[in-house]
């Protein structure tokens, strides 16, 4: 979704987003996807944001975990989509403080600097103004006309934060979906959605492109491969949004293009860099478990193109695997606006990890 930008790019306000958790009431035996001392460090830092909050606003961030709270999430802006939760520009400093603690431990470093370009982006939509009064864009809830910038993102606990109980830490907006479920050892990042509009700005002289890596390395993964490859790889017919984005849950496609068994070991590893993109937004402990899961079950996953194969023009491109969907789409023959989604068919929100 696009806005005319109107204030200056200079007047800009930084703000950082929260994560919302969804938790679980049963769980099965967790299989090890990270250590227990990040689920540890993610509880605390959850627990100080609900420690900072009064009582509405508590019961504002905390949801059942059996309710439908735990599947509901868009990268729609604010005013098209009505999310629940806290929205970050109604918190105090100190509020706001604690839900960039929590952000920053729930996510690499890496992933924690793509959130919150993301958000900025977002920003940008408006100018740069950013934090500019109680309802970005002018629409408040129920009001006329999508409202962005980084106030308007909103964050939920599904179930109580818990180092033993299953929960999911939720947090979206416009271009933005983080679920976390948390199951014991096992931190879980699927399904979500990062996406971006601007694909490029713009901030205090330097360059932002908060998915410019995604781009960048799909193009050097398709031009790394020969001609019999590519043929392989790009897809006879054109793709140009996501197949899995947002309400396709559970929705089951089939494997397309290259399997990674026809790759030489440099491609693979190509592969594999692109796909940590995704993986690698999460906290160190559980991308690496991820990348480990993917790395072994490489010989059954694909790599699929369509589109130019020249970086600069437009192309989406998709990995799949047994335990991995990631699917990169610029919006409507635009460069300038891209989604992105990452999914596990096996374990979105924790499937295999929490009993029906």
């Amino acid at each position: 979704m696009r806005v005319a930008a109107g204030a200056s790019l200079v007047v800009f306000a930084m703000f950082v987003a929260v994560v919302a958790t969804l938790p679980a009431q049963r769980a099965a035996a967790p299989s090890p996807s990270a250590s227990t001392d990040a689920t540890t460090r993610i509880v605390g830092a959850a627990q100080k944001v609900l420690s900072t909050l009064d009582d509405t606003r508590r019961a504002k961030v905390q949801f059942p975990f059996d309710g439908e709270q735990r599947t509901r999430w868009s990268n729609l802006p604010t005013g098209i989509f009505a999310r629940d939760g806290v929205r970050l520009g109604d918190l105090t400093p100190p509020q706001r403080t604690a839900v960039m603690s929590l952000l920053e431990t729930a996510f690499s470093a890496s992933g924690y600097r793509k959130v919150t370009e993301i958000m900025r982006g977002d920003d940008m939509l408006l100018g740069g103004a950013g934090r500019g009064g109680p309802r970005g864009g002018g629409a408040a809830r129920g009001g006329r006309g999508p409202a962005f910038g980084s106030d308007e993102y909103y964050l939920a606990f599904v179930g109580p934060p818990s180092v033993t109980t299953p929960w999911i830490l939720q947090f979206g907006g416009h271009h933005l979906a983080i679920n976390v479920t948390i199951v014991g050892s096992n931190n879980v990042l699927t399904p979500s959605l990062p996406a971006t509009q601007p694909a490029r700005y713009v901030l205090n002289g330097q360059t932002i492109r908060p998915l410019g890596d995604e781009n960048d390395k799909g193009f050097a993964l398709i031009n790394a491969l020969d001609a019999a490859q590519q043929k392989q790889a790009v897809l006879n017919y054109r793709v140009s949004d996501l197949v899995l984005g947002p309400g396709a849950d559970g929705k089951v496609i089939q494997p397309e293009g290259i399997p990674a068994s026809a790759l030489n070991a440099s491609q693979q590893a190509l592969l594999l860099d692109v796909a940590h993109e995704w993986v690698g937004i999460l906290n160190d402990e559980a991308a690496a478990a991820k990348m480990a899961e993917i790395k072994a079950n490489l010989p059954r996953t694909y790599f699929a193109w369509s589109g130019a194969t020249k970086n600069g023009g437009l192309a989406y491109y998709r990995i799949q695997g047994p335990t991995l969907v990631i699917e990169y789409a610029p919006q409507q023959g635009d460069l300038d606006h891209i989604h992105t989604i990452y999914r596990d068919p096996t374990n979105d929100y924790g499937a295999k990890l929490v009993r029906p």
